[in-house]
């Protein structure tokens, strides 16, 4: 009954329930990364990024007015206003209970007096209003302390991406190391490809001795792991020179990708029909003609494909750029590295490392969604006829 036109098989359902169970895995983490970057640290720590539309319980430490702001009434020296607006916190919420100790933060509810001693009396009501009084002028230069349990309302901001894009300290922006990351990127993708598509039309349409080893040298080369490299590959740039800097990672990123971009493009190359290039030769044309105006843009789709794994790669690495780019000053740190660093030093900041890891991923994700219709088309080049 399955090859019964119009209905699917049970194959064909379980192909389609992976791949939508694989895209809500990887779409979930995106999405709480991208809600908790606009979150405060107190959203994050008291409820889940999924509960952000929603109203929440946090426990807030707050102040009153300084004592500079007191009036006297009577015999009684009042500070008043409300809580919520003195701390620049949403007036639309609402306290539960509230205390003015660390060890008792819910000893009173909303419209109970709290006997401070010498510091006076204070009055906190459920909207935040409340009244400190005191018989003799209060003194000090900040106010009392407040610890409130309240019921807030959806808060959002944009204070993280101003953190981390401007106006945060040397490890907390990302502006820099976002430049970095281009600057590393941007050549080690264009290099490789330039490279390879010359190579990759030799191999395929120019006769010459020692093709087939070149092209079983390729394929080996692509199962080389590529730590194997990273020390020679330092020694010898430190040896001619180079030593660590943007040539030295450039010329990392293209010797490792340059062999699954011949590949890649080799076999798209060969695919590509025989009496283009032919027909091209007996009307005069050179193979740099005829690579440069008919293999170069029917190849678009290769080149796409190869250029969205060498981008995603090279905007990702961590370990290529420790061993031939990042040294002691920081100051060609790249976006992954300034990642570690937040983590190692602010590793309670959730909402700081939120934003960097979503800022991270959101250029590449740009590339992708962009490119990714040519993506399968160059993967599958070759692979029939």
């Amino acid at each position: 009954m399955s090859s019964i036109a119009g209905t699917k098989s049970g194959l064909t359902w379980a192909v389609h329930i992976s791949v939508l169970a694989l895209v809500l895995l990887w779409l979930f983490p995106t999405v709480g990364l991208f809600v908790s970057s606009f979150r405060t640290t107190d959203q994050i720590s008291s409820s889940g990024w999924w509960k952000a539309m929603f109203p929440q319980e946090q426990n807030l430490v707050l102040r009153t007015a300084a004592p500079d702001t007191q009036k006297q009434d009577g015999d009684l020296f009042v500070v008043d206003g409300n809580i919520f607006a003195d701390n620049n916190e949403s007036l639309e919420s609402e306290i539960s209970v509230w205390g003015v100790s660390s060890r008792a933060i819910a000893d009173y509810v909303p419209g109970e007096t709290a006997d401070m001693g010498d510091d006076g009396r204070l009055t906190v009501q459920a909207n935040g209003d409340y009244r400190l009084e005191n018989d003799v002028e209060l003194s000090g230069s900040r106010g009392e302390r407040v610890f409130v349990t309240a019921v807030s309302p959806p808060k959002f901001t944009l204070d993280n991406y101003e953190t981390v894009l401007f106006s945060g300290t040397a490890r907390d922006n990302m502006a820099k190391a976002f430049f970095n990351t281009l600057t590393v990127t941007i050549p080690a993708t264009v290099i490789p490809i330039v490279i390879a598509a010359f190579a990759a039309y030799a191999l395929a349409w120019m006769r010459f001795p020692g093709r087939a080893i070149l092209i079983a040298a390729v394929v080996a080369l692509l199962v080389v792991p590529l730590q194997l490299a990273l020390i020679p590959l330092l020694r010898l740039h430190l040896g001619i020179g180079i030593g660590k800097g943007y040539l030295g990672v450039w010329l990392a990123h293209t010797g490792f990708g340059l062999p699954l971009a011949v590949y890649l493009l080799r076999n798209y190359m060969v695919g590509l029909p025989r009496d283009i290039i032919e027909n091209a030769k007996v009307d005069g044309a050179t193979d740099f003609q005829i690579f440069t105006r008919i293999v170069l843009p029917l190849s678009f789709p290769a080149l796409a494909s190869f250029a969205i794994f060498q981008f995603l790669w090279t905007w990702n690495d961590l370990l290529v750029a420790k061993v031939f780019l990042i040294d002691a000053t920081g100051e060609t740190t790249v976006m992954t590295n300034q990642i570690v660093e937040l983590l190692g030093t602010r590793g309670g900041n959730w909402e700081i490392l939120a934003t960097a890891a979503f800022v991270s991923i959101a250029v590449p994700l740009v590339v992708f969604f962009a490119m990714q219709r040519y993506l399968v088309r160059g993967l599958l080049a070759g692979s029939v006829k």
